[in-house]
């Protein structure tokens, strides 16, 4: 296929999938669909940052304009790109371009990493040995090829009959494109077997596992059978902090949830994940977060009742 022949069926294709995905969002918010895997969100206004522990996924903008945070990165995407991410990374996420006649909306497509292992190991992929681990978020240029296989996704919610079995072999194309991709090696490091990357991965589901325990980097060396100083520096490659900075960020993103969808107190929620000063979780809450717990909350239920009006 000739350049300008593949110029085209990209933008088509980026034409096609708004008008797709306005027809399963009729209202702003967070869309499951029939695909147990597919959301979509819509957005008619920018928003503030909105944090999260993002899971391994694929997000394409199909109108729109995000920034996503990850520590002290900023990844900017829109219409011509999309975003990976492989490992579980607490990040905060901003609409920076959406209106009510040109809503944000975009696609985000959950997956297993076991599922790009199984893939890899039945393709014909060039096997590479490299030191270094790499960060388990990036965001890439689309092509047609990826395009196609998302637009032929969507394309089934018309057909629900269709899904099962139709539905986890496009899937397996999307994914497939990904590692074809200029970043594809990064998502690669990640699930192979023994691969630093890998390694930090199973050290971020201990983390994770027991986010409100003291951090014993001495255990989590010997899980990723690294020195630690080793394991300092390729967790850092992978998630662009600290395992300790990790590990607080969970606790604040927890202990905001847990203030939001219960009347406790705020040295108590600090108690459950995991501080012992209630001065020292007001202190870095407030760092993250820019105002203290209950300010912050009291703001974040206004906010909701503003939007709910």
């Amino acid at each position: 296929m000739k350049a300008t022949e593949i110029r085209s069926s990209t933008t088509e294709k980026q034409a096609e999938l708004p008008s797709l995905i306005e027809q399963f969002t009729s209202h702003d918010g967070v869309h499951a669909t029939d695909i147990p895997s597919l959301y979509f969100v819509r957005s008619s206004n920018t928003t503030v940052p909105i944090y999260q522990v993002h899971e391994p996924a694929l997000c394409i903008v199909a109108q729109g304009r995000k920034v996503v945070i990850l520590a002290e990165e900023s990844y900017y995407y829109g219409t011509s790109d999309y975003l990976v991410v492989s490992v579980d990374l607490p990040i905060s996420g901003q609409v920076i371009q959406a209106s009510t006649d040109a809503p944000y909306l975009c696609l985000r497509l959950n997956f297993d990493p076991h599922q790009v292992l199984d893939l890899i190991k039945e393709s014909t992929f060039p096997t590479t040995s490299i030191p270094d681990s790499r960060r388990g978020l990036y965001v890439s240029q689309t092509n047609s090829l990826l395009l196609d296989a998302v637009v032929r996704l969507v394309h089934l919610l018309e057909r629900p009959q269709d899904i099962p079995v139709l539905a986890p072999l496009v899937i397996r194309e999307i994914l497939y494109r990904i590692l074809q991709g200029k970043q594809g090696e990064s998502l690669k490091q990640l699930v192979m077997t023994g691969s630093h990357s890998s390694r930090i991965a199973e050290v971020i589901k201990r983390i994770k596992q027991d986010y409100d325990k003291p951090l014993r980097i001495e255990e989590l060396s010997q899980l990723a059978s690294m020195s630690p100083s080793s394991l300092h520096r390729h967790f850092k490659e992978v998630t662009a902090m600290s395992p300790m900075q990790y590990q607080k960020q969970l606790r604040l993103q927890e202990a905001r949830r847990l203030l939001l969808s219960e009347s406790a107190d705020a040295a108590d929620v600090g108690f459950q994940v995991g501080y012992e000063s209630p001065s020292q979780f007001s202190r870095e809450y407030a760092r993250l977060f820019g105002l203290p717990p209950i300010r912050d909350t009291k703001r974040l239920r206004v906010d909701q009742d503003h939007l709910q009006s």
